[in-house]
């Protein structure tokens, strides 16, 4: 699985779990294979924040997580590491604006999927000219994950791409729970991205169960 028809990837969106280690209260794998069973739709290695691994570490966690969600039929995306993403042969990479410029990630990475981060109408436009099959958006509620978050939008964004006309799959981003998931969805969102509502819950599997059903 390297690549995705939109109408398939705007169903994979539907629950993007996104986790790296220093997420976790137990270990990355039992939390994946716990969301999996619950449900998620697609998954995002980001090895992040205090005490990331680096390295041959991570590059051994992300073969791991990776066999788990292969065994699954689970897409399984990195987070910035272009490299790590063609080593590991992952089935695409998201980038956000202060990353490589999307046209030469797309050429590096074919026709893997590509994900980008925007916050703007004409980030988004440029971000569709250079190869972006889905938007990610955010935050849309305040994250204490992402350290050096921009300010929170709510929807705003998504709602208005879907005024202008974008029909590209968009998966919010940011602060996002089972409580006000549902909002994100009726904006237009395609799916919901989250990290610690699953990795923090007292049952991963439970949390991945509720958000699908929303």
């Amino acid at each position: 699985m390297t690549s995705l028809n939109q109408e398939k990837l705007r169903t994979a969106l539907k629950v993007y779990f996104i986790m790296g280690s220093p997420n976790c209260l137990i270990s990355p794998e039992d939390v994946l294979k716990e969301a999996i069973a619950g449900g998620i739709t697609l998954f995002q290695f980001r090895e992040k924040g205090e005490g990331a691994l680096e390295g041959t570490e991570k590059y051994l966690l992300a073969k791991k997580l990776q066999q788990i969600c292969r065994k699954h039929d689970i897409p399984f995306i990195i987070n910035d590491d272009i490299e790590l993403a063609i080593l590991l042969n992952a089935d695409g990479v998201h980038i956000g604006q202060e990353d490589e410029p999307i046209e030469k990630v797309r050429e590096k990475i074919g026709k893997k999927i590509l994900g980008v981060s925007v916050h703007t109408p004409d980030e988004a436009e440029a971000a569709i000219q250079g190869g972006a099959d889905y938007f990610g958006i955010g935050p849309v509620f305040t994250t204490k994950t992402k350290k050096d978050a921009r300010a929170t939008q709510g929807t705003t964004l998504i709602e208005a791409l879907r005024g202008k006309g974008f029909k590209i799959p968009i998966v919010g981003i940011g602060g996002i729970s089972v409580e006000n998931a549902s909002t994100v969805f009726r904006s237009g969102a395609d799916g919901v991205a989250v990290i610690t509502a699953i990795t923090h819950a007292a049952s991963p599997l439970e949390a991945v169960r509720t958000l699908r059903n929303i």
